[in-house]
């Protein structure tokens, strides 16, 4: 199994992760260069708005690095107050989960997938100190991901939904 140990994604990183955004896999799933960028910029956001039904309380982003201190993958996302199943035709919320919820995303370094770190960087973004009061963890995957469903699996996170919704995403759960 796997290891990985977690940081907190600085500018410094970028060089390093960057160019994983050129590789077709990485940019269909999560678009180009722009979003670890973005994730720098998301974690100094102060929200006061809701998004679909629930309050971002923070965004959390990190490195995983492996024994030699090689940043492998990346994992963050927002810490909501709640999770909502959200309806983006009617744009209305259709069921709520009062639990605090870490809707989160990861990206494995091309050159390192196949290798379990996936489902170590999950692993390690639940046992993280700074995710330590997120009581469920929330990822929105799609069905024909099938390296990014069985990384979940393995890391213990359970089917949410199991059919697509209408942004085509399968959602896959871990509850603390």
């Amino acid at each position: 199994m796997s290891t990985v140990r977690l940081v907190p994604f600085e500018p410094e990183h970028l060089p390093g992760v960057l160019p994983w955004f050129d590789d077709p896999e990485t940019r269909r799933r999560l678009g180009g260069r722009d979003w670890p960028t973005r994730e720098l910029a998301l974690r100094s956001t102060l929200w006061s708005e809701e998004f679909r039904g629930r309050r971002v309380l923070r965004s959390c982003t990190f490195v995983a690095l492996d024994d030699d201190g090689t940043v492998v993958a990346q994992v963050g996302g927002d810490v909501y107050d709640r999770w909502t199943a959200w309806d983006p035709v009617t744009e209305r919320v259709l069921s709520t989960d009062p639990r605090r919820t870490m809707g989160a995303a990861y990206v494995v370094a091309p050159s390192r997938r196949g290798r379990g770190l996936g489902a170590a960087t999950l692993r390690a973004l639940v046992a993280a100190p700074e995710t330590a009061d997120v009581e469920q963890f929330v990822l929105g995957i799609e069905p024909d991901n099938t390296a990014s469903l069985r990384a979940a699996a393995s890391a213990g996170f359970a089917p949410l939904t199991t059919e697509p919704d209408a942004e085509d995403m399968l959602y896959r759960h871990l509850l603390r």
